[in-house]
């Protein structure tokens, strides 16, 4: 008894001393009524009573302690007015445990009711286990008890322990009220794993006959809205006899979380004609249904309710404003309401950071979270998914990689949801090695988890890497859903990967998921990517059901693979089956528009039609305009609109200046990238692709340079489409070194990165390069495509490896199933001539798997001027000026054959005919850029200002007489006209591309690399030139012409004098 004592004397002074002191006097004059009246005097008399104890007795006597205790027991359960209320107005635990204590020892008798407030403040402090041990010990109880215990363990989430009391209850003939059946009703609905048991309670219900209770029913709503019943409650609301507002606001809400926020309105409306008046979890249920559904009218009228209820004081539905502003794309009004609240939860901050990360502004969404952290102590999980959200972009990855150290510091990196989230965030900042990381480091994953990862590799172009997920997910035996079947199939989205689309396809088929109508859209944009438009309608017909996104792939499939008719067809059969088209439909109709004869046919009637729909003032469909007009050559009708146009998007400018890079206008496309700088639009991987694009065609490495530069200050050096660009750039410019400089390593490599590789190795002469990196793609796992070969065969035909080319040639239809194609034709049929195969070249031809066209027959004429095979020569011309009377380059190589032969008279005759038909031979040029100038030459050109001609011919002179010293010997054979050799050389000397080299070697510094560039092949005297004025002036010289790159260094060409 003793120890017992000391124990409960020894919680109430350490209780008590904790609380602060209120005079006794004041306590005795005021009604007291709360516990921390109760508290006040018990403490003050304590200190009275045992002020002059010597503590080296420590406690009293057991006896003594006793009377005493239950002395200051009784004094404070009638402070408390105990006899009415008990224990229901205590909300402090230690408060509680003492005075149960106290009631103990002071040997009070605590009644039914007494024992009741005990349980439910046992239940309602969190400590299920004290409020059953009081209930199990009590001698009597009533309906209220077991009541009481019910509720208070669906309170603290013991929905199994609910349910097996109230078994236990009905099995010792207890009557259960409404209370219970509601208490036992919400178990299931909270549970999310008793839907059964809900169901067997509805039943009792029914049975018992007890529906007609208003508590009952009422739960019955919310639990059949828990589980995404909606209409099921409805049907238990609409047999309900009697409603109140909470029943009303359970059927709002089971729509709500179904996702109908229309039917919640409607529920809203009919709630109002009964009068029934909302309270606060109805109104924050319909704010935010508001705000799905983004009607700001309706937004406001509720709004006025609320204030005229007196709500907007009211913490969530505040937090319902914001969200519902927010929604309305209108962060003032959320912020003003936000500002406004007088109380705020951590629910206000991440609606209010949620609103900000929503529209983008990444810089307001962090200074909300810092005042958060200060202001409010409190992060969950939901602040930092919408902070890490709005962070998920280059320009703000700082920041996300500062929230992602902030998640592990927090111990919140074993959270399934941030972890998602932080594989979005890397994704779309183009990261995917950092999102694998992430992954790879989760400790637990979902669905959601392998979807965003699988995603991720194939927005980032690997897409090999995302179909070994796939097989992982299949090895391991989880469950998979639509947004798996579509990342997969978007990963097969490209020809090398034509037989895993096939499997994946299959295993849509198995896995019962072909009649889903997202899955059905990414099978059509599959088949159409790999150029399978027949599998693509085949798909489109078997839909159950197609949307206009299901229509909008077939059209823009059609677009892709240049089948206009079928583009035109497919919408003409979309309106006829009364579905609307939107923006993406016009878009993905002018995009089937290419060339001179479509823009007649289709393109501008359709874009009259789009003036009669209205689409025109639509910014996409202004920039498909744009590119349809460029790509069908009537760029003058692209500036037009774009001069037009008032607001200018970034997408814009991207249309023109790729648009004038496309169509050889290189300065005009880098004058619109400035303009673009100068009014502050905010530059993309496509603006600098176009750019990457002009520069590349121009030739000029200053500019590209300077590009490259802005590309690294901007950040965009990790983005492999702008890497590949410039590679792309410098390929053509002559600097193959800084073409492997920023070459990504194998792994990250896309198709197009190894395809750049191979043909600027051909170009530039690297042939071995050329072949070695085929080899190397093949080896990390990269299947070519018909780019791949074109290049591979241009290396081949660039080194004069003829059987080589041709072993290639099989295997690319043989080993890689890749269909031969005009330009694979023609680099056999170059490969074949050049080499002096002339006969097998023009039995390719006759035998070749597609029609020849005039490139074909060009190349075999080319050879046979090489060889000079005036028969062969002459027939090939015949095909070429019987197809296209007007081609000059046909008169040009037949004439130049014939000159070759010595037959004058056949080139008169030539000439003549040119002249009487009116076809002009295009003019050689050649020109070298000085500072930020282009200097421009043709054949004999005396029009040089700086420096005057005479200058320039002075400096040939001095060429011509050293590298006769040399050793030169002009090859008369490459001067085509009837004269004696004296003048044949006099001739040779006037070619553009001399002139160039002079005017460059006396405007640039010694040591410095020369570049010159020529619009048609250069001649083989100028080659041999070339060459001993590298070595003479000891500098190296690039020439590029239209086939490939020249690097003179020391006397000997990069060529092998092989071109």
């Amino acid at each position: 008894m003793k120890i017992k004592t000391q124990f409960l004397f020894s919680v109430s002074r350490t209780f008590f001393n904790s609380i602060p002191k209120t005079p006794v006097e004041k306590t005795r004059l005021a009604a007291v009524s709360t516990i921390t009246t109760a508290s006040a005097l018990i403490n003050e008399n304590f200190a009275e009573q045992f002020k002059n104890d010597d503590p080296k007795r420590g406690y009293l006597d057991g006896d003594i302690a006793k009377l005493r205790m239950i002395n200051y027991s009784i004094r404070c359960l009638n402070a408390l007015n105990f006899s009415q209320k008990g224990f229901s107005e205590i909300t402090n635990q230690m408060v509680g445990k003492a005075l149960h204590a106290f009631c103990i020892v002071g040997s009070v008798n605590l009644s039914v009711f007494h024992n009741n407030t005990l349980i439910n403040m046992y239940s309602k402090l969190g400590n299920i286990e004290h409020a059953r041990y009081v209930f199990d010990k009590m001698c009597q109880r009533n309906g209220a008890s077991w009541s009481t215990m019910l509720s208070g363990y669906v309170r603290v989430g013991l929905y199994q322990e609910a349910g097996e009391l109230f078994c236990q209850m009905w099995g010792m003939g207890v009557e259960p009220n409404g209370f219970m059946i509601a208490s036992l009703i919400t178990s299931c609905s909270r549970s999310g794993s008793m839907v059964d048991e809900g169901f067997q309670v509805h039943g009792f219900v029914v049975k018992i006959g007890m529906f007609s209770d208003v508590y009952v029913g009422t739960a019955l709503v919310h639990f059949y809205g828990s589980i995404r019943l909606p209409y099921n409650a409805q049907m238990i609301f609409e047999e309900m006899p009697d409603y109140n507002v909470v029943s009303w606001t359970s059927l709002m809400v089971g729509y709500s979380d179904s996702g109908n926020p229309g039917e919640v309105i409607n529920a809203y409306q009919r709630m109002r004609r009964n009068g029934v008046s909302g309270n606060q979890n109805t109104f924050a249920t319909v704010t935010s249904s508001c705000g799905l559904l983004e009607d700001q009218f309706l937004g406001y009228q509720v709004l006025g309710h609320v204030i005229q209820n007196g709500f907007d004081g009211n913490v969530s539905v505040a937090n319902s404003l914001i969200s519902m502003f927010s929604s309305f794309s209108n962060v003032e009004e959320a912020c003003y309401v936000f500002d406004s609240m007088n109380e705020r939860d951590t629910i206000s901050w991440n609606a209010m950071i949620s609103a900000y990360a929503h529209h983008g502004l990444c810089r307001e969404s962090l200074i909300c979270f810092h005042s958060m952290r200060h202001l409010h102590d409190e992060t969950n999980s939901t602040t930092l998914a919408s902070l890490l959200s709005v962070c998920s972009s280059v320009d703000n990855l700082k920041w996300g990689r500062g929230l992602h150290g902030l998640v592990a510091k927090s111990g919140l990196d074993s959270n399934v949801c941030i972890c998602n989230t932080l594989l979005t965030l890397y994704s779309q900042a183009g990261r995917s090695q950092d999102a694998e990381l992430a992954f790879r480091a989760m400790t637990k994953t979902d669905l959601i988890s392998w979807n965003s990862m699988m995603a991720c590799y194939v927005q980032d172009g690997n897409c090999l890497d995302g179909l070994k997920l796939l097989t992982e997910l299949l090895q391991m035996g989880k469950g998979m859903n639509h947004v798996t079947f579509a990342c997969a199939l978007a990963a097969c989205s490209h020809p090398e990967f034509l037989t895993e689309g096939k499997i994946v396809h299959a295993l849509i088929i198995v896995s019962g998921f072909h009649d889903d109508l997202i899955v059905g859209n990414a099978l059509i944009t599959m088949y159409c990517k790999l150029g399978m438009t027949m599998e693509a309608k085949q798909v489109f017909q078997t839909m159950p059901q197609p949307d206009r996104v299901t229509w909008n792939a077939l059209i823009g499939g059609h677009a892709e693979n240049e089948e206009p008719n079928e583009a035109v067809k497919a919408y003409k059969s979309m309106r006829e089956k009364g579905i609307p088209g939107n923006y993406i439909t016009m878009v993905n109709v002018l995009g089937a528009c290419s060339s001179p004869d479509d823009l007649l046919k289709r393109g501008k009637p359709f874009h009259a039609h789009i003036v009669c729909t209205g689409y025109e003032s639509d910014d996409y469909v202004k920039n498909s305009l744009i590119t349809m007009y460029a790509k069908c050559g009537d760029l003058d009708s692209s500036n037009y609109i774009f001069a037009g146009l008032a607001n200018k998007s970034s997408i814009t400018w991207n249309a023109m200046v790729a648009a004038n890079a496309h169509h050889g206008r290189g300065e005009e496309a880098l004058k619109l990238l400035n303009e673009m700088r100068n009014e502050v639009v905010v530059l993309d991987h496509f603006s600098f692709s176009g750019g990457f694009s002009a520069t590349a065609n121009l030739g000029v490495l200053e500019e590209g340079q300077q590009l490259h530069g802005l590309v690294i200050k901007l950040g965009f050096q990790s983005d492999l489409h702008v890497t590949n660009a410039a590679m792309d750039m410098y390929g053509k410019c002559g600097e193959m070194h800084d073409v492997l400089k920023i070459l990504p390593r194998p792994i990250n490599r896309s198709r197009l990165s190894w395809n750049i590789l191979i043909s600027a190795s051909a170009r530039h002469g690297c042939i071995q390069k050329g072949i070695e990196t085929f080899h190397e793609m093949l080896e990390h796992g990269s299947k070519p495509d018909h780019v791949t070969f074109v290049s591979l065969l241009s290396a081949c035909n660039h080194g004069g490896l003829v059987d080589e080319g041709l072993t290639y040639y099989d295997s690319m239809t043989n080993e890689f199933g890749i269909s031969p194609g005009i330009e694979h034709c023609v680099c056999i049929i170059d490969l074949l001539g050049r080499s002096g195969r002339l006969s097998e070249a023009e039995s390719f031809i006759k035998n070749m798997p597609v029609p020849p066209n005039d490139l074909a027959w060009r190349s075999l004429l080319a050879a046979c001027r090489i060889h000079g095979n005036f028969e062969l020569g002459r027939k090939t011309a015949e095909h070429l000026l019987e197809s296209d009377p007007s081609d000059d380059s046909a008169y040009v190589l037949y004439s130049n054959i014939c000159a070759t032969s010595g037959r004058w008279n056949d080139v008169e005759f030539l000439r003549n005919q040119m002249g009487s038909k009116n076809v002009k031979k295009q003019p050689a040029c050649s020109w070298v850029k000085i500072k930020d100038k282009v200097h421009s030459f043709g054949i004999g050109d005396k029009n040089h200002h700086h420096p005057p001609a005479i200058q320039i011919r002075a400096k040939l002179g001095e060429l011509m007489k050293k590298t006769k010293e040399a050793g030169y010997v002009a090859d008369t054979s490459f001067a085509l006209h009837d004269m004696d050799e004296e003048e044949k050389e006099y001739n040779l000397w006037n070619h553009s591309e001399r002139i160039a080299l002079a005017f460059g070697l006396m405007n640039t510094p010694e040591n410095s690399t020369l570049r010159v560039f020529k619009n048609l092949r250069v001649c083989g005297d100028c080659h041999s030139v070339f060459k001993f004025v590298s070595e003479i002036v000891g500098r190296k010289i690039v020439l590029r012409d239209p086939y490939r790159f020249h690097h003179f260094n020391g006397g000997k060409c990069s060529c092998g004098d092989y071109w």
